[in-house]
């Protein structure tokens, strides 16, 4: 087996003591601060088209994998191009959240390198945005669609009155076309990088385990791992998955901070997981 140096613990090139800066509860303030505006409008857009019809189009454009071919260290260079547009809380190149958010993971759970990899590559169905979808397709929570539209959701009040589904009869009840306890995996979410790139890692046929691919697919659905809400649509697998969810959650929310991560420093032992999870040129 051949050793790689990596020198000093790669992991002091993100600085923990830094993250600390900020309280906990100003993270994911959607009231005021310097992002507002850019953050509303892109809700605003995301809650007036993501339907129903609008999902399953999606579903058949892009599950295919047909757009690109390139390796996962590629995929998450390109992200260097990319300021997420529903972020209220950075602004800066999503491919060092990406960092961030794997350094955090690495620093308390050492021992579970397939976690500390969704860490690292659970935001790169993003790079949707850069292949010409708008942010509203890609980025920000999301929520199911054929279903009521519950009060949990991001600007639930005020950006939601032009969508058809939310006064069509048959889509706006608890349950919606779903039968109670069908299971998330029954469910179609509002279209975003969380679905997209879950199924790139099923289509690739990557051998994340199924915590990691829950956290892919789920981390964005904040009305229901922080709120609560759509419990009425969960199975047993759901609710088994669920701790796992929010624990990611707590590394991709509270790692972000402008005190950025040395990259090149990093990418040695990140690429090592890449092979062993998803190696070569994958299919996009």
């Amino acid at each position: 087996m051949r050793v790689i140096n990596l020198g000093p613990d790669p992991s002091l090139a993100y600085r923990p003591e830094q993250a600390d800066v900020k309280d906990k509860s100003e993270f994911r303030n959607f009231e005021s601060g310097i992002f507002y505006d850019r953050v509303f409008n892109t809700y605003k857009l995301m809650h007036t088209h993501q339907t129903l019809d609008f999902v399953k189009k999606k579903h058949a454009e892009w599950v295919g994998c047909t757009h690109s071919r390139m390796t996962v260290m590629e995929c998450i260079g390109c992200l260097d191009q990319l300021i997420d547009e529903s972020d209220p809380d950075v602004d800066f190149p999503n491919s060092y959240h990406a960092f961030q958010t794997a350094e955090g993971i690495r620093r308390e759970h050492p021992d579970k390198d397939w976690f500390q990899l969704v860490g690292l590559i659970h935001d790169i169905g993003k790079i949707m945005a850069l292949w010409g979808e708008p942010q509203w397709a890609v980025a920000g929570d999301t929520f199911p669609v054929g279903c009521l539209f519950q009060n949990s959701i991001v600007f639930r009040d005020s950006t939601f009155s032009e969508n058809p589904d939310d006064k069509n009869s048959s889509l706006n009840t608890e349950c919606g076309i779903y039968e109670r306890h069908c299971g998330l995996e029954k469910v179609f979410m509002s279209w975003g990088h969380d679905e997209y790139m879950y199924q790139v890692m099923k289509f690739n046929k990557c051998p994340i385990p199924e915590e990691g691919l829950y956290m892919i697919r789920f981390h964005s659905f904040y009305p229901w791992h922080t709120h609560g809400n759509y419990m009425h649509l969960c199975n047993d697998k759901d609710l088994k998955m669920l701790p796992w969810v929010k624990e990611f959650n707590k590394f991709d929310l509270y790692t972000k901070s402008p005190d950025l991560p040395d990259v090149e420093q990093l990418k040695p032992y990140y690429q090592s997981l890449i092979d062993k999870y998803c190696p070569g040129v994958l299919s996009w």
